[in-house]
């Protein structure tokens, strides 16, 4: 036998061996992966990550940042050759989207501690697609420091905040740009109705300093005292002050409680993994962790409030009223038009309606001063007003199917490209909105001029 025949066959036996070899060794070998697509920002996903890849050493985790909406649009995009394993985030109607599109995988988990519902509003997804990991409300934080600096009063309800003292002293996302914007401008059209809801939507961005690029600009903004009032989700304010920063939150009376979830991707690469880290999640220790100081969270096991730390509240006692039951079949149905719609008319013209809130407030002052009894200068700033708050869309028609579909691109500045219908629409809403908010200026300073 030559020498090199010999080698041959040596490396055909090693090959063969090695071969032998990996397919003995077990699934779970070190080059696991977990794929996590998110919305949630590091300080939440890195306590996470570290804790679990401590208890699974094998499992390497990638963690994929994008908004809520962002997410949803890249597992639509992906869905083809997909490579994410799971989508955590807290908009339940995002899940619902998914959900819809066959972009989720079943998985259940039943865990002592965690009731079926939450005031009637289930915690798991009834089909098994998704579950709750935590509770999540929205409101109003606000820095102490800044608000005794501008003497400004502590805000309670929402209505509040359409007050003339605040005006400039808000920060707030756009829906479009933020998940847990979304569920809270979608709390304020349930409990208040549409047209009223969004009456109160644009009153309280009129008093806006600034729409942030992600949700969690707004907590910044306000632990910065870049501005002194933010509409947050809950978390937001919890951390902050747990953190250190002189801030307080409020829960409005109109706001709802709802699970923030967690789902395992249709055709995960990775589904063990994928399901390994939702049960720790779920898991007594997982829990614990979402009272970090960077995090605190309200956990959905009520066994967890058990070490909670001093001064979150706990929602299982009933210390945290809520008038509004989520309904987040409506809220999905709706979704793109509640996002195009507020972009166009608070986003892309916040100044336009900064100006026509100030013009209007500057008017009541002027009204309120000479006795109110004007009829003719009332008559004018409440038509003023009426311009600011007409709405391009009904309620009917934003329930539509059809026409939600026409709203598929998410502007996220105003240079962004849309086209065909979507362009279309929104550039009549828009010349709408321009024109209704210079009329309403002219009415206000007419009003104003009586004085």
């Amino acid at each position: 036998m030559s020498a090199r025949i010999h080698h041959l066959l040596k490396q055909a036996c090693f090959s063969v061996a090695a071969a032998a070899l990996l397919v003995a060794m077990p699934a779970s070998a070190a080059d696991d992966r977990l794929v996590i697509v998110t919305s949630f920002p590091s300080d939440l996903t890195d306590v996470f990550k570290t804790a679990f890849m401590k208890e699974n050493p094998s499992i390497a985790v990638e963690i994929v940042n994008k908004s809520t909406s962002s997410g949803v649009k890249y597992l639509v995009e992906t869905a083809k050759n997909n490579q994410s394993d799971i989508f955590w985030a807290s908009a339940p109607d995002a899940f619902e989207v998914l959900k819809e599109q066959d972009l989720l995988a079943p998985y259940s988990k039943s865990v002592e501690g965690i009731p079926a519902d939450f005031n009637g509003y289930p915690i798991n997804d009834p089909d098994g697609m998704y579950l709750g990991f935590a509770l999540s409300g929205y409101g109003i934080m606000w820095n102490t420091r800044y608000m005794e600096a501008f003497d400004l009063p502590v805000p309670k309800e929402w209505s509040d905040l359409e007050k003339a003292v605040y005006h400039g002293h808000v920060g707030t996302s756009s829906p479009s740009r933020s998940g847990t914007t979304h569920l809270t401008i979608e709390t304020i059209l349930q409990g208040e109705g549409w047209q009223n809801g969004w009456e109160t939507v644009k009153a309280i961005s009129g008093n806006a300093k600034t729409i942030t690029e992600r949700s969690f600009g707004v907590p910044d903004g306000v632990n910065s005292g870049s501005f002194g009032i933010g509409i947050v989700i809950d978390f937001f304010g919890f951390s902050s002050k747990a953190s250190g920063f002189p801030v307080e939150f409020q829960y409005p009376s109109v706001t709802a409680l709802v699970p923030a979830n967690i789902g395992v991707v249709a055709n995960a690469p990775n589904e063990g993994p994928a399901q390994k880290f939702i049960d720790f999640l779920l898991s007594e220790q997982g829990q614990a962790l979402l009272f970090d100081p960077k995090i605190m969270r309200l956990p959905v096991n009520e066994n967890a409030y058990k070490k909670a730390p001093e001064g979150l509240p706990n929602p299982f006692d009933g210390s945290i009223k809520t008038e509004v039951n989520f309904d987040s079949a409506l809220s999905e149905k709706r979704y793109n038009v509640v996002n195009s719609l507020f972009d166009v008319m608070i986003t892309y013209r916040l100044e336009d309606l900064r100006n026509a809130t100030a013009a209007i407030q500057r008017a009541e002052a002027a009204l309120a001063e000479a006795g109110g009894d004007n009829a003719e200068a009332r008559a004018l700033i409440d038509e003023a007003k009426a311009l600011v708050a007409e709405l391009p869309v009904d309620e009917t028609q934003a329930m539509d199917a059809d026409f939600n579909a026409i709203f598929k691109v998410e502007r996220k500045s105003a240079d962004d490209k849309v086209e065909g219908r979507q362009a279309e629409i929104e550039q009549q809403w828009d010349a709408k909105v321009v024109a209704n908010y210079q009329k309403a200026i002219e009415f206000a300073d007419k009003a104003r001029s009586m004085f």
